[in-house]
């Protein structure tokens, strides 16, 4: 027993190998990847529930990681806003690659991805639509951006009109009638007036299509 035990003894200890310590985590693009999380943010509980510290936790860094991309929380809802922007551009020029060659077609098209992408990311369009949530003045991109699609959708009327597609030749409340359609439309969705006309959630979409089609009914010259 003795003799057992002397060998045991004798034997060499194993060394025990540590496995390396972790590397801190890196993203190749810290900046996206922050925005993401705040779009993500926006869309479960609305521009309100946006911090940089949260959106850091959810991008899986520390709570100083963002602050050399985003120094103030109204950095990070700028660079929000100019993203939801870019997806809403990015919308309505896709239906438009699609769209028919007459002018109505055109604007049919136009006008139901800007309904269709306003109700599916009601809170994203809430961001670029109101003033209230980041600095319009700061944010030039936004505003020359808007602009330009509602120039788009003011040429493609008057497009219509010099094609004699339009039973009037009022081409500015055609327009200003086109425009409150469409963005009056959405911030029904928005501000939850839909119950009230009897207009169920499932069935907005359709509606809106219904609406948009009854318009241009409204404003084409009959044949």
């Amino acid at each position: 027993m003795r003799a057992a035990a002397k060998s045991s003894a004798a034997k060499p200890r194993r060394r025990v190998s540590r496995a390396p310590a972790p590397k801190p985590y890196h993203h190749g693009d810290l900046r996206r990847v922050l925005i993401d999380a705040a779009l993500q943010l926006v869309g479960e509980g609305g521009a309100e529930t946006v911090s940089v510290r949260e959106a850091a936790r959810r991008a899986g860094v520390s709570p100083g990681a963002p602050f050399r991309h985003f120094p103030s929380r109204d950095a990070l809802m700028q660079a929000v806003s100019e993203e939801a922007q870019r997806r809403f551009r990015a919308e309505i020029e896709a239906a438009l690659a699609a769209a028919p060659g007459d002018p109505l077609g055109r604007f049919r098209c136009l006008g139901l991805a800007y309904l269709r992408w306003a109700m599916r990311n009601p809170t994203h369009f809430e961001i670029i639509s109101s003033r209230r949530l980041f600095d319009h003045d700061k944010a030039a991109g936004i505003s020359s951006d808007n602009a330009e699609l509602i120039e788009l959708s003011e040429r493609t009327l008057a497009e219509a009109l010099a094609a004699g597609q339009l039973r009037t030749v009022d081409l500015k409340q055609v327009q200003i009638a086109g425009r409150a359609l469409v963005y009056g439309f959405a911030r029904m969705n928005i501000d939850g007036h839909f119950p009230r006309w009897g207009v169920d959630a499932a069935e907005a979409e359709q509606a809106a299509e219904a609406i948009l089609d009854l318009f241009i009914e409204g404003i084409a010259k009959r044949t």
